[in-house]
């Protein structure tokens, strides 16, 4: 597919590494925040769990029950399955292909923990969990959440060959399913060798971009897998050649621009704000979670 000449493509600035930070037997990366960016508003935090294969009788992901405040978390199911349950009553069993959705807004407490058939059976497993900043006057929204499989999210064919499946936001017609609060889009790629496509993005806003696997180039430069790939402003579209089988998480949003004080589960604007927060979990107001 050539490139759209009436449209200026996005060039890449840098490309931040994914690092090894293993929760337990759980293979974990990390691109951001990282040693050269502390965050890419208002993109938080990115931890890429696998790809690994658990045998029978595991023990599982480790995340029991802990708390959030002030942002969304958005997870990723690329294999395997995941079981959700928080303070505000949701409950799922998330599978392949699936993704979760939740705001944790003024407070909530929840669990991220593999399903009693995982468990039992293994298998493979390949998750991603990106943060997402919410600006000042939506840190304390009602806490929500959206567990959606595979079959509900929208797969649309690509002009260049490629798969876009729409997470949130919209797409030459397409709306995705979760409706955000701040107007982000969200979706994952997948490019097989050979395709090259032109995405749109409107200037301003800030790329979030991720390389699963595979070679691919971006504006036409080589970007690696297990990396961030930060891009400019400025144009209005992203052009990815793949040269292999390529996956890629592909969102867009607002800067906020705001200050960002957080710490560990919290993020808010200021220190107050941190220890409010903290004083408001020790207190119960986020709800309680046995799990």
């Amino acid at each position: 597919m050539p490139a759209n000449t009436n449209q200026t493509v996005r060039r890449v600035i840098a490309q931040h590494p994914a690092k090894r930070d293993d929760i337990g037997d759980l293979t974990t990366r990390r691109p951001l925040p990282g040693p050269s960016l502390e965050q890419l508003d208002p993109f938080l935090f990115l931890n890429h769990h696998g790809p690994q294969t658990y045998p029978a009788n595991n023990q599982g992901l480790p995340f029991g029950p802990h708390p959030h405040r002030g942002f969304e978390t958005v997870t990723f199911i690329l294999e395997g399955s995941l079981a959700h349950a928080d303070s505000a009553k949701h409950q799922s069993v998330i599978h392949k292909g699936g993704v979760q959705w939740m705001t944790a807004g003024s407070g909530i407490v929840h669990a991220e923990i593999s399903p009693e058939e995982f468990l039992r059976d293994g298998g493979p497993l390949e998750i991603l969990q990106l943060w997402i900043n919410l600006p000042s006057r939506l840190k304390m929204s009602e806490p929500r959440y959206v567990g959606l499989q595979q079959e509900s999210i929208p797969a649309i064919k690509l002009p260049g060959g490629g798969e876009l499946n729409l997470i949130s936001g919209e797409w030459q017609g397409h709306a995705g399913p979760i409706d955000t609060l701040t107007g982000v889009f969200m979706s994952t790629l997948r490019l097989p060798a050979g395709s090259q496509e032109q995405l749109p993005v409107a200037p301003g806003r800030q790329v979030f971009l991720y390389v699963v696997d595979g070679d691919v180039t971006v504006g036409g430069e080589p970007v690696k897998p297990h990396h961030l790939i930060e891009v400019d402003r400025t144009g209005d579209s992203l052009v990815i050649e793949a040269s292999s089988d390529a996956r890629l998480l592909f969102g867009h949003g607002d800067v906020i621009d705001e200050p960002v004080y957080s710490h560990g589960p919290f993020v808010m604007n200021t220190r107050e704000e941190i220890v409010q927060a903290v004083e408001d979990y020790q207190n119960g107001k986020f709800g309680g979670l046995d799990a």
